[in-house]
């Protein structure tokens, strides 16, 4: 049986539970060619065909980023696609990927910029996790976009801030830096309801037991 009849579309189920299975059974056996089939209907016309074998690959990264790395120009590409499903799957994917590939995501950066701002939200906070993931990989990258991704964090609904910070917070790591992300939680803490603000206590908390210094600790109030 060819991998591509495994994908949920040609299953017949409405969810993602042949798509997980499938991926899981390519990145536990490391097999290129199953992943390489599955890749060459990224395209497909069949849109149903296209988002099973986009979720099969960001699955596969989420496990084994490895397996996937070598497909970026062919994620890069569906970024520019019209349907948001293939968007917010190559963004995932390209996030999967950005500690391994970072040099060349930053190359294609105002890609990454302009699809974060004018995509749909799990758009944005795949693609805040790919600039963190590049950044975490190289501080002159760091330097150039922290400014962006700080600005993400300070724009973010109180529900999504917390998250959002859990997500940053692994390279903030400069006293200058800190003192930022500190202001914004001080400005941002009267918009937040008390399970929100417990949430955040706790990030912030297991974030400062795990630095040494205590000009690089968070204040959280």
């Amino acid at each position: 049986m060819k991998w591509i009849n495994k994908i949920s579309f040609h299953q017949n189920v409405r969810n993602e539970t042949p798509n997980r299975e499938l991926a899981k059974e390519l990145y536990i056996t490391n097999n290129i060619d199953g992943i390489k089939e599955i890749s060459e209907y990224l395209f497909d016309k069949n849109k149903s065909i296209a988002s099973d074998c986009i979720a099969v690959l960001y699955e596969i990264g989420y496990k084994k980023p490895d397996l996937i790395s070598n497909y970026l120009n062919t994620f890069l590409q569906l970024l520019e696609s019209k349907n948001n499903r293939m968007v917010w799957g190559a963004m995932i994917a390209i996030a999967n990927i950005s500690t391994l590939k970072a040099k060349e995501i930053f190359k294609n950066i105002d890609i990454i910029l302009n699809v974060m701002k004018n995509g749909t939200l799990i758009t944005e906070v795949w693609g805040i996790k790919a600039l963190v993931g590049i950044s975490s990989t190289d501080d002159n990258i760091k330097n150039k976009l922290l400014a962006t991704i700080i600005l993400y964090l300070e724009n973010s609904r109180p529900i999504d801030f917390s998250s959002r910070l859990e997500v940053i917070i692994p390279i903030i790591t400069t006293e200058k830096d800190v003192k930022k992300i500190s202001n914004i939680i001080k400005k941002k803490q009267n918009e937040l309801n008390e399970a929100q603000k417990n949430k955040l206590k706790t990030i912030v908390n297991r974030h400062n037991k795990s630095i040494e210094t205590s000009e690089c600790k968070i204040i959280v109030q």
